[in-house]
């Protein structure tokens, strides 16, 4: 890494008063609260709040609540890239599923694909007008008006990339910085192509060859568990790291019981790339929902998700390990019950 770049994301960083090379990375469907949000800035790093699967007046709510604490934080979006179903292939995969939601009440085989863009407009216009210091786009790469109208807000506007050509194409767009996703990251690939196979590489790899690619500050995320994986990653090209499944148990996670206990579970000894419950590639826990679906789920998002959202919250009540979407990465026996601010500190300590 040249210099001028190293001094770029410093300068991003230490502008902000951020002090650890460890972020807390967006989780959405519950597992960044406001609470940890709060307690990484309050350890010296930077928490994101998750914007998907929310619309723009929960987030709204979030947003004021952490500026209330006087905390630093950063918002993550989901940029639309839809994955068209067909109706025949989602009818004939929520026939499938049925056997598994007549045990809650619930009839999904009569549903339709419903297709939306995650309230876009509604929370571009308020991150717009209600500016926050970093925003992340993860599935697709905003239009670069978009990018513009931030940036004039005062906003560092980071993209999500898998790939060398994905990084290329947001340099393109005119983000400051990436956000470099390697495979092994738990929950949904930040994949611009969610229909093709994931290719498999380490993270250090994977921050190398972009670092070769193309000169913007980059953040390593996915799989990092240890020290030495922050290390690694730093020594590969990138300024800073982040960091998620490893927050999942923490004391200000919002992450479900249930979903807790399988990170601690022997029984649940893997984990698999899956498009079984949403349609779009996602890393989690092995179970019995994986086993069985995986290989009839069609690409299809976000009407996947939709399809199988009421059967997943009905098993989450119900504490149905075996139905549910244990979101984890690789590295997700590192993941311990502690403050936030312990777990981010413990990653930095050797270095």
């Amino acid at each position: 890494m040249r210099a001028e770049e190293i001094s770029v994301m410093s300068r991003l960083l230490s502008d902000l008063g951020v002090e650890l090379p460890v972020l807390a990375a967006p989780m959405a469907g519950g597992g960044s609260t406001s609470d940890l949000v709060v307690a990484a800035a309050r350890a010296g790093s930077m928490g994101f709040l998750a914007a998907g699967y929310k619309p723009a007046h929960i987030l709204a709510e979030q947003m004021r609540t952490v500026r209330e604490q006087g905390a630093l934080y950063g918002v993550n979006v989901f940029a639309p890239n839809p994955v068209p179903v067909s109706v025949d292939a989602y009818r004939r995969y929520a026939r499938t599923v049925q056997a598994e939601a007549d045990r809650y009440g619930l009839s999904l085989s009569d549903s339709v694909p419903k297709e939306d863009d995650d309230d876009w407009t509604a929370k571009i216009d308020l991150l717009v007008e209600s500016p926050v210091p970093w925003i992340s786009f993860t599935f697709g790469i905003p239009d670069s008006t978009v990018v513009r109208a931030l940036r004039r807000a005062g906003t560092t506007v980071l993209q999500s990339v898998t790939t060398v050509e994905e990084a290329r194409l947001a340099a393109e767009a005119g983000v400051d910085a990436l956000v470099v996703q390697g495979p092994a990251a738990g929950g949904h690939s930040a994949t611009l192509t969610p229909d093709r196979p994931l290719v498999p590489v380490s993270l250090p790899d994977l921050v190398a060859q972009i670092r070769g690619a193309v000169t913007l500050p980059l953040v390593a995320a996915g799989g990092i568990g240890m020290p030495a994986d922050v290390a690694a990653a730093l020594h590969a090209g990138a300024e800073a790291t982040m960091v998620g499944t490893l927050l999942l148990r923490a004391d200000e996670s919002g992450a479900s019981a249930p979903h807790q206990r399988a990170l601690a579970d022997p029984a649940f000894d893997t984990t698999v790339l899956t498009r079984a419950f949403t349609g779009r590639p996602a890393r989690g826990l092995r179970n019995a929902f994986t086993d069985r679906y995986e290989s009839s789920a069609p690409a299809g998002y976000p009407a996947v998700h939709h399809l199988t959202a009421p059967l997943r919250k009905a098993a989450a009540a119900a504490g149905d390990q075996g139905l549910m979407h244990l979101w984890a990465g690789t590295a997700y026996r590192r993941a311990v019950q502690e403050p936030t601010a312990r777990t981010l500190r413990r990653l930095t300590d050797a270095l």
